[in-house]
């Protein structure tokens, strides 16, 4: 286990997702439900689940393309996805 690795992962993920439409879901289900550790559960479960499956296809991809290439292409998917958000967000 590479203790440093996953305290980076930990923060990226963790500053990526303070404040953003899934916690905001979260805070809404858990105020109409008045069920807060089902919808921590449920919500965790979903979170382990989504990273899991990036995880996994991104050990395969990494197999079959150039990590160069896999970052090339997550930066400018990064950049598109905010330039989408910054001309038609809500």
């Amino acid at each position: 286990m590479d203790w440093r690795v996953a305290l980076t992962t930990f923060t990226t993920l963790f500053l990526a997702e303070l404040g953003d439409k899934t916690q905001l879901a979260a805070i809404s289900m858990a105020a109409s439900t008045k069920k807060p550790l089902s919808v921590f559960i449920g919500g965790t479960a979903a979170l382990a689940a989504v990273t899991g499956i990036g995880v996994v296809f991104g050990e395969a991809l990494l197999r079959v393309v150039p990590e160069l290439y896999i970052r090339r292409a997550a930066a400018v998917l990064f950049v598109g996805m905010g330039a989408w958000m910054w001309f038609h967000g809500d």
